[in-house]
C-alpha cells in the first residue's frame, strides 16, 4: 500500500554526548537468545521485535554499565515491548480494560513473588520469573521494591490507556502528560541505572523533589522524542493510536506540522531545565546522586540514537523521514514554565539566577550524527 508522505522530523536538540557499551553485539545476541528461550510474545511479533536492535538499545542506556545489567536491561525492555504491542497496541485486551487489568496483576504478582503457583504455562510469566529474580541477584532489596512498584505504575498507566483505545476518545494534554510519565515505562528502568554501576542512591538524596523531578523530566524528553520518531509508524497503521501529536492537534486545533513544532518547543524546554537543575545541584551532590544523574543523561541520549536508528521507528517498508543528527542549540530559551499543571512545579526548582541565564548550548563541533 503506497502511503503520502509524512512528516519530516527535523534534528532534535541534545546537550548529551553518544555512548554506547563496548560489547553491544554479545548483548544484543544474548537478548535474541533469551527470546528464543522463553518464546516471548507469539513467533511473528518476537520476530518482529528481534529486527528492532533492542540489546544495541540497552547498550546505549548503560554505555559503562555491568554486562549482565546491561543484558538483563536489553531483555526486560524485550518483555516490555512485547506486552504493549502483544496484549495493549495489538491485541484485544487493549480495548478492555478490565480484562486487561486482571491479566497485568496477575504478572504482577508473578514480579512480587516469582515462586507463587500462577501463569505456570505462561511464556510471558515464565520470562518474568527470570527477569525478577535476576532483578534480585543485581539490586538491593531497595532497587528490587522500587522496580516492582514502578512496574505496578507501567501496568496501571497501560489500562488507562486502555480505556481510551476502547472509546476512540484522546484525553487532554495534561492528563495525557501525566500518563506518559508512566506508560512509556521509563520508571521501570531508573533502578536498573543504578544496579548498571553497582551503587545505590542514598535515600536523602533520592527522596529530594528536585531528584524526582529530575527523573520526571528526563520521563518527559524521553517520552515526547518517542512520540515525535514513532509518529510515522502509529499514524500510518489502520488502527486507534495516541501520542502528543495527536493529543496537541485535537485540543488546540493545530495541523501535524503545527502539532510537531509545538512538541519540540516542549521537550526542547524541558531538556534545558533538566540541565540547569543539574548545573545547579551536582557541585553538592554526592558521587552517587552524580552517577543517577549521568545516568539519567545517558538514557535520554541512548533513547534518542536508539530512536532515529531503529527499524521500529525508521519502518524501512514505508520510510519514515527521522533526522540523521542532532541541533546543538534548542529551538526555544523560554524559561517559562509549560502550560500543563501536572508537571509545571518543576521550573519552580531552579534556582533563580539560573532561570535568568540563556538555556545550556554546545560547541557546533558536538553535532554528531548517531554513534554506530
Amino acid at each position: 500500500m503506497r502511503h503520502e508522505p509524512g512528516l519530516i522530523v527535523p534534528p532534535i536538540y541534545t546537550p548529551i554526548p553518544p555512548a554506547i557499551h563496548p560489547r553491544y553485539a554479545a548483548v544484543e545476541a544474548h537478548t535474541t537468545a533469551w527470546a528464543e528461550a522463553f518464546q516471548v510474545g507469539s513467533d511473528e511479533l518476537r520476530a518482529r521485535l528481534l529486527r528492532h536492535s533492542i540489546g544495541t538499545f540497552a547498550a546505549r542506556i548503560l554505555p559503562e554499565g555491568q554486562e549482565p545489567v546491561v543484558s538483563l536491561l536489553a531483555d526486560f525492555v524485550l518483555w516490555l515491548f512485547a506486552v504493549d504491542d502483544g496484549f495493549c497496541e495489538e491485541g484485544a485486551l487493549g480495548r478492555r480494560p478490565g480484562e486487561l487489568a486482571a491479566v497485568l496483576h496477575r504478572l504482577l504478582r508473578v514480579a512480587q513473588n516469582p515462586e507463587a503457583p500462577m501463569l505456570l504455562d505462561d511464556p510471558l510469566a515464565d520470562g518474568l520469573r527470570d527477569l525478577t529474580r535476576r532483578v534480585s541477584r543485581h539490586g538491593t532489596a531497595v532497587q528490587a521494591a522500587a522496580w516492582c512498584n514502578a512496574l505496578r505504575e507501567y501496568f496501571f498507566s497501560v489500562v488507562w490507556e486502555a480505556s481510551h483505545r476502547r472509546e476512540g476518545t484522546v484525553p487532554c494534554l495534561n492528563d495525557y502528560t501525566l500518563m506518559r510519565l508512566y506508560d512509556g515505562a521509563t520508571t521501570v528502568v531508573y533502578p536498573l541505572l543504578e544496579m548498571g554501576h553497582g551503587y545505590e542512591l542514598p535515600t536523602h538524596e533520592r527522596d529530594q523533589p528536585y531528584v524526582r523531578a529530575a527523573t520526571e523530566m528526563a520521563s518527559f524528553i524521553i517520552t515526547w522524542d518517542n512520540d515525535i520518531f514513532s509518529h510515522h509508524k502509529e499514524s500510518r497503521g489502520d488502527g486507534y493510536y495516541l501520542n502528543v501529536l495527536r493529543v496537541l492537534q485535537e485540543e488546540r486545533g493545530l495541523t501535524p506540522e503545527q502539532a510537531l513544532d509545538t512538541a519540540i518547543n516542549q521537550r526542547d524546554r524541558v531538556m534545558c531545565l533538566f540541565m540547569g537543575l543539574q548545573e545547579s545541584v551536582v557541585g553538592q551532590a554526592s558521587p552517587q546522586l552524580r552517577q543517577y544523574f549521568q545516568g539519567i543523561g545517558s538514557f535520554i541520549r541512548g533513547s534518542q540514537d536508539w530512536g532515529v536508528s531503529s527499524q521500529r521507528y525508521t519502518t524501512p517498508e514505508d520510510p519514515a523521514s527521522l533526522p540523521t543528527h542532532f541541533r546543538p542549540t534548542p529551538v526555544v530559551d523560554s524559561c517559562e514554565p509549560l502550560e500543563i499543571p501536572a508537571v509545571s512545579w518543576w521550573w519552580g526548582l531552579l534556582p533563580e539566577p539560573l532561570r535568568r541565564r540563556p538555556s545550556p548550548r554546545m560547541p557546533m563541533t558536538a553535532l554528531l550524527a548517531p554513534t554506530p
